[in-house]
This record gives C-alpha cells, sequence and structure tokens, in this order.
C-alpha cells in the first residue's frame, strides 16, 4: 500500500527536482525540499508564492473549514516573512454542493481576505462528476517584499534561539476529536477540551507577527510530519544541531490523551497553527511578547548549535531524533471515517 501524503525525500530527490521545466534565471528559491514557498525575481523586488491543495470538512461548519482552507494556503507564503498579498484560487467541487453552501465558503473567504489584505486576482470554479469531499480544489498564494526580508526555513544558525508556538498536534487531536469523537473513549470533558484545539490552527497572523517583531532567521509550520518533522527538516536544511529539551515542549489540553487513545505520537502528527521559529538572540524577548500580545501559547524549546561534520540533526535530551517519514494521522483519519476502532 502507497503511504498517504505527501512524497518522501528520495521520489522527490529522484523525480521532481530534476524535472522543473525551463531554466529561468528570475527564480531565486525553486521547489526545495522542507520549504513550502517559492521566490520569484521581480525587479528590484521578491515574489513569494506557494501552492496548496483546499479542504472542506462540511461536518466542521462551512464557515469554519473555509477559514482553515484558506489559512493553510496562505500560511506557506507568511512564514517566509512576507504577508500573503494576493490569491489564486481554483474550486473543483462535488456535485453534491448546493449554490448556498458555496456562497457560503467564498463570502467567508472574502471575509478573510479582505481582513487580511488579501486580493483575490483569478481563479477557476466548476462541478466535476466523481468528486467529493473534503479536497475542493487547490490555490496558490503570493506576497511580494524585499529578497533582504524573506525567511527561510533553513535559515537557523548557531547561537539562535528556537520559540514553538502551541504545541504538537493540536490540529490533529482538534480535528479528531471533534469528527469522531464518539468513537473515542474519552470522558465528555477531555473531548470537549480536545475539541478547543481547533481554534489554535490559525498560523498567518502570528508568522507575520513574529516576522516584524523581532531578527528571525528561519520559521517552519508544523504541518505533515508534526513537529519532528519540522525540526528535522529545518535543522537539517541549515547543517545545524537543534538541541531540544523535551520537559520544555508545550502539550496543549487534550492533546496527551487523544494522542494515546489513538496510539498516535503527538511529535509525527500535523500541527497546522504551530509554528517553529529560530531567532537570534537578541529578538526573542520581543517575539515571545508580540505572540503573547495575540494570546498564543509560546516557549523557548533548545538552541541552534554547530555540528563539525556539517550534517544537520535533531537532538531531544541528547538522543537524535529522526523525521517521522509518515504522518500516522492520515491513516487514523481514514480509519475512523470507515468507522473503525481507533
Amino acid at each position: 500500500m502507497t503511504d498517504l501524503g505527501k512524497i518522501d525525500r528520495t521520489f522527490f530527490d529522484c523525480h521532481i527536482a530534476p524535472n522543473l521545466g525551463a531554466d529561468r534565471e528570475d527564480v531565486a528559491i525553486g521547489p526545495t525540499h522542507g520549504v513550502d514557498f517559492g521566490v520569484l525575481n521581480i525587479g528590484d523586488a521578491a515574489l513569494v508564492t506557494a501552492t496548496d491543495p483546499l479542504s472542506i470538512l462540511p461536518d466542521l461548519g462551512l464557515e469554519w473549514a473555509a477559514r482553515f482552507a484558506l489559512d493553510l494556503v496562505l500560511a506557506d507564503v507568511a512564514v517566509s516573512g512576507v504577508a500573503p498579498s494576493h490569491l489564486s484560487i481554483s474550486f473543483t467541487l462535488p456535485e453534491r454542493m448546493t449554490d448556498d453552501e458555496f456562497a457560503t465558503v467564498w463570502k467567508t473567504i472574502d471575509a478573510e481576505c479582505t481582513d487580511h489584505g488579501v486580493a483575490v486576482v483569478t481563479g477557476h470554479t466548476a462541478r466535476y462528476a466523481d468528486l467529493s469531499y473534503p479536497w475542493v480544489g487547490g490555490a496558490t498564494a503570493m506576497g511580494v517584499g524585499d529578497h533582504d526580508d524573506i525567511v527561510r526555513p533553513d535559515g537557523a544558525r548557531e547561537g539562535d534561539r528556537l520559540l514553538l508556538t502551541n504545541g504538537p498536534a493540536v490540529e490533529s487531536v482538534g480535528l479528531l476529536s471533534t469528527l469522531f469523537g464518539e468513537q473515542l473513549a474519552l470522558p465528555d470533558d477531555v473531548l470537549e477540551t480536545a475539541r478547543n484545539r481547533l481554534e489554535e490552527v490559525f498560523s498567518v497572523r502570528d508568522a507575520v507577527t513574529a516576522a516584524a517583531a523581532g531578527p528571525v532567521t528561519a520559521m517552519h509550520d508544523v504541518t505533515e510530519g508534526g513537529l519532528a518533522g519540522a525540526l528535522t527538516e529545518m535543522a537539517e536544511g541549515a547543517g545545524v544541531r537543534f538541541a531540544i529539551d523535551r520537559s520544555a515542549v508545550p502539550m496543549r489540553p487534550g492533546v496527551r490523551e487523544v494522542c494515546d487513545v489513538l496510539e498516535i505520537d503527538p511529535w509525527a502528527a500535523t500541527s497546522c497553527g504551530s509554528l517553529v521559529i529560530a531567532i537570534d538572540p537578541d529578538g526573542v524577548d520581543d517575539v515571545r511578547r508580540a505572540l503573547e500580545e495575540r494570546d498564543t501559547p509560546v516557549a523557548e524549546i533548545g538552541p541552534v548549535e554547530a555540528v563539525a561534520t556539517g550534517d544537520g540533526m535533531v537532538t531531544v535530551d541528547g538522543e537524535r531524533l529522526e523525521h517521522p517519514h509518515v504522518d500516522p494521522s492520515w491513516e487514523v483519519y481514514a480509519d475512523l471515517a470507515d468507522g473503525s476502532d481507533p
């Protein structure tokens, strides 16, 4: 059986990276494993762009689902340190989605884009046979800024300090406890607490806030592969060691209980809304203060250290952390959706 989720690095290196169409001088950053955005040279400016699928889960409420779908797309530009400003969006709608339902989705996206200062510049909308939720299209976000302002996920340097917002698995736990709570052998109060994690899955404003507040050297959203994936991708890309203190990593209420009953490692499960941020020491307090003013939970989890060999790695309490390669939340979601017991 083929693994669910993103293709692995071996496939990317063998089949994607060598085959990228025309070789153009205006591409400053092209497709790179562990980097979720590309950059074009537009005169003296940098155009940051990122493309993602659109996922709508009606059982979560169409307005919430639309906000979440949009935030996922915009976040991959926001983590570059450049605020998203433009959006191209395509909807391939399932036949059972009514005009009224799509109008609710679209009006929510319009309101969110307006609030973020993002203009929709082009798109496509149609219904097609044999399509089903949650995958309803795709979108490309763009932002224009200075090349010097771009924050890459592989930019961490020796001496930097690492901040983590929210913590592991908030997205996985919030979604699974909300969609399939009746299938989880947990007390009602624990399930209610776990469902509250859905309010912590939005990261665009946190990313823009962090970049503006201090000298951020690297930033990565905690998506597929979870915290372990984000940390290892950042450290390996930069050729440094992330020395993580496990006790410093925040675990939001309800996360441990849901992960235990589902038998998944919270560090390997997707956690949209969480950001790993590497910061020059002089800016740590400013970034923490700015995030805390947004009521975003944030913790310092360890330093960035040099590696003599230049081979980047992550250690947790001195033990090497490996990339999980497969996100366990995908299989759990599929099993629960089929009615299987966790």
